[in-house]
């Protein structure tokens, strides 16, 4: 009889096979899927409607036709710039809710966008800087300054209630900068009316070589992220248990303020302050797939780049043949998408 496998270790073994994250991987499949279409919906639709096949060939094929013209020089730039400004968005709004533990917490909740708004309002009005290419070095300059900030006065070590620090510091200085970006604005108005339309968050017009500035410091900042998945599982049980399990919470604090400033500050100097998408994704992905971080983190770059073109579409085909911004048409769909989440969770929880 004491040769008689336990049953304790026979259960053990076999349960690897009952947790395959099957949620998570059709999540994946739907949202690739989804991706794929918006993607070629943002390159056909627009003030100048065009076929998806006719796109297909342009793309394979360019010529020296107008409508080539348009998706290689208008649409194409367009819907690069709204898949890393969305992914971006998506994973550092993921990043944040999952360092601050705060299901409310969004890239401006910790100071990043005005970091990057006050850097702007500062070039333009001390030293006359107009040029996009500069206008997104000092935006991110700005962003990078007011998470080493943060970062300081409420991440820097351990204790309880780190995560409340962290939230008390970002509104601090959040709502700082806001008051110093209107003191100025409201006493410049050539400011004003050069600012006002950065601030609402655009995917038009992006400067030349944007792309070899943006492409680097996203890529990294997505590496770091994607890396801190399990790490932020065990953060989330507290810094004790976190350190029983092998993860050092103030590296991991750091990493995530190094991820969130460079997918945040870039996403923000590229294309503006673009709201609710690092605030309703996260939600989205946890009622789909559950509470692990690890694939909450690779399934929001897709689900935020996808918002973000989504909101493009709409904003071009709403009121043509003009366009909405890209900020405010996420801000619109962000709304309902977020009282509808609140109303489920709160369903749930009686």
């Amino acid at each position: 009889m004491n040769d008689r496998p336990s049953p304790v270790i026979a259960d053990t073994t076999a349960s690897p096979a009952i947790s395959f994250p099957w949620r998570a991987l059709l999540t994946a499949l739907a949202l690739c899927s989804l991706l794929l279409i918006v993607i070629l919906a943002s390159l056909s639709l627009g003030a100048r409607d065009m076929s998806s096949h006719h796109v297909v060939d342009l793309l394979m094929a360019p010529d020296s036709s107008a409508d080539s013209v348009v998706i290689w020089q208008m649409r194409l730039p367009r819907t690069v710039l709204g898949l890393l400004v969305g992914a971006a968005l998506g994973l550092a709004g993921t990043l944040i809710q999952a360092l601050t533990r705060n299901p409310l917490a969004d890239p401006g909740l910790l100071g990043i966008n005005s970091g990057a708004a006050f850097a702007v309002v500062v070039g333009l009005s001390l030293f006359g800087i107009d040029d996009a290419g500069v206008r997104l070095a000092a935006a991110l300059g700005g962003s990078a300054f007011c998470a080493v900030l943060v970062y300081i006065l409420g991440g820097s070590s351990n204790g309880k209630n780190q995560h409340t620090r962290l939230v008390l510091a970002g509104v601090a200085i959040s709502v700082s900068l806001g008051a110093c970006t209107g003191i100025i604005t409201l006493f410049d108005s050539a400011v004003f009316d050069s600012y006002r339309f950065w601030a609402v968050g655009a995917l038009n017009s992006p400067p030349p070589g944007l792309y070899s500035v943006l492409l680097p410091v996203i890529g990294l900042g997505a590496v770091i992220a994607l890396s801190l998945g399990g790490k932020l599982n065990a953060l989330a049980l507290g810094d004790d248990l976190a350190l029983a399990l092998g993860a050092q919470p103030v590296q991991v604090r750091a990493l995530s303020f190094l991820a969130i400033t460079l997918l945040c500050g870039s996403a923000t100097a590229a294309a503006g302050p673009i709201g609710f998408v690092g605030l309703v994704v996260p939600h989205a992905l946890r009622l789909l797939v559950g509470q692990d971080w690890r694939w909450i983190m690779w399934l929001s770059p897709l689900a935020g780049a996808a918002l973000v073109l989504v909101s493009d579409i709409l904003g071009r085909l709403i009121v043509l043949p003009g366009e909405l911004e890209v900020g405010i048409v996420c801000a619109l769909i962000g709304t309902p998408v977020l009282l509808g989440l609140i109303i489920h969770f709160s369903r749930r929880s009686r």
